[in-house]
């Protein structure tokens, strides 16, 4: 059968386009700059999402940029050369108060405990009166200022005043605590999850401190965070970015398997891994965004109470749009 020159250049025609298709449809596909530090934990949740193509089944390409400093990442995605960040609610609403559009979704209400070591004969609050107790983040860490809060309230106990408070970074204060140095440590959730493998248990924790001054449930303490004005020009893009941390998220809630797979990357194996695995779980957020709002605007008026304007700034109250208006769960 003779083929027409014209069927042939249509044919011709048709292959090229169809070749340009692949490239034309990767250059279409958003692309979604999330800053994040080299050996933070929100690296568990990004390997798991890319490494089972959680972004580009719902139509984005997340690409990770590692940074040495919160500072680091906190500049750069304000200066707008990233899109993301992984931060806390109070920084945004304080961003929000001096100007900022910043805007977060929640990623996790995993928080930070004061731990003991199991045979401690310290066993409430009100136990801790005159006892050495290291502090991770400041004076000012919402944690510290929480539990201050609910010391105050229930045992009429000053803890900064009536105890010896050191401060350090996170891997010195858990060496002292395992030594012996320390009778008691606040420390990042994850931090605390490798103590309770070795020895340790939960004397009180953040969340357990947010809800009994008013918190009806657990409050995202950090959340992924971008600006409006971002989201309003691609909203396609942060659609699909939360849908693939969903997708992550299961996966991580349900499959031990992939926790294994993941054990180089946590740097964790064994009980140290099971106790990160099981309080990265229970920290996925399960509440509906309205409710987190809520609460988070409550434990705003008492951290605004207890740490003053070197906390939140001048600002009595949580600014209006600190958490996205396009959550819709």
């Amino acid at each position: 059968m003779k083929i027409s020159r014209r069927t042939t250049l249509q044919l011709a025609a048709s292959g090229a386009i169809a070749a340009l298709l692949p490239r034309a449809a990767a250059a279409q596909t958003p692309k979604v700059r999330v800053g994040v530090l080299k050996f933070g934990t929100v690296n568990w949740e990004l390997d798991t999402l890319k490494h089972h193509g959680f972004d580009t089944k719902n139509g984005i390409d997340v690409e990770v940029v590692f940074f040495a400093g919160e500072d680091a990442t906190n500049v750069a995605m304000l200066a707008g050369e990233i899109d993301m960040i992984v931060s806390d609610w109070l920084w945004v609403s304080r961003q929000r108060s001096e100007g900022s559009d910043v805007t977060l979704v929640p990623y996790s209400t995993a928080v930070g405990a004061l731990m003991v070591k199991d045979d401690s004969p310290i066993r409430t609050v009100a136990d801790l009166k005159q006892k050495k107790i290291g502090v991770t983040g400041g004076p000012y860490d919402k944690s510290w200022l929480l539990i201050q809060g609910l010391a105050r309230r229930d045992h009429d106990l000053d803890l900064a005043a009536s105890n010896e408070i050191a401060f350090g970074a996170p891997p010195l204060m858990s060496e002292k605590a395992m030594q012996g140095e320390l009778d008691a440590v606040l420390n990042f959730w994850h931090f605390c999850a490798r103590l309770e493998a070795n020895g340790f248990r939960r004397l009180v924790s953040a969340n357990d401190a947010a809800e009994a001054l008013g918190a009806s449930g657990p409050v995202s303490a950090l959340g992924y965070v971008f600006h409006e004005k971002w989201a309003a020009e691609n909203t396609a893009a942060v659609e699909g970015f939360i849908k693939a941390s969903t997708g992550a998220k299961q996966l991580l809630a349900t499959s031990d398997e992939e926790w294994l797979r993941l054990s180089p990357v946590m740097r964790a194996e064994g009980k140290e891994l099971e106790s990160l695995r099981d309080r990265y779980r229970e920290g996925i957020p399960g509440r509906p965004a309205a409710d987190e709002k809520a609460d988070a605007a409550k434990l705003y008026a008492v951290l605004a109470e207890l740490g003053g304007t070197k906390l939140v700034g001048d600002a009595r109250e949580m600014a209006p749009g600190t958490y996205w208006s396009g959550l819709t769960r």
